[in-house]
């Protein structure tokens, strides 16, 4: 039992690292690129697997407009996936996904 709370434990470690590379990663590189750049960006972007023009408006405090313009860019430019399912469109963090994604298979 104790040897597979040691194994989650640095499975966890692993991927709380690999997150914290990944969002330092995308910080550096929307920094050099885009001149919309904020830590409430990252934070937002790295605060669930996907993100939604509402959710960017609420935290960076933008129009519609503006958050639907980011989201686009950052989607052109690879950090994003943009889907929509619906009538929404979701923008998935493309880093973080896979990183979650990779996780998951590792404990099934």
């Amino acid at each position: 039992m104790l040897e597979a709370v040691e194994v989650t434990a640095r499975q966890t470690i692993q991927t709380v690292q690999a997150i914290k590379v990944a969002l330092m990663n995308y910080k550096h590189r929307i920094r050099d690129q885009h001149k919309f750049y904020s830590q409430d960006l990252i934070n937002n972007l790295f605060t669930h697997p996907y993100t939604k023009i509402d959710f960017l408006q609420r935290d960076l405090g933008v129009s519609r407009l503006t958050a639907t313009k980011y989201l686009d860019v950052l989607a052109e430019t690879g950090f994003l996936k943009k889907q929509k399912i619906g009538r929404s469109n979701y923008y998935v963090n493309l880093a973080l996904n896979q990183i979650l994604l990779s996780q998951h298979g590792k404990s099934s």
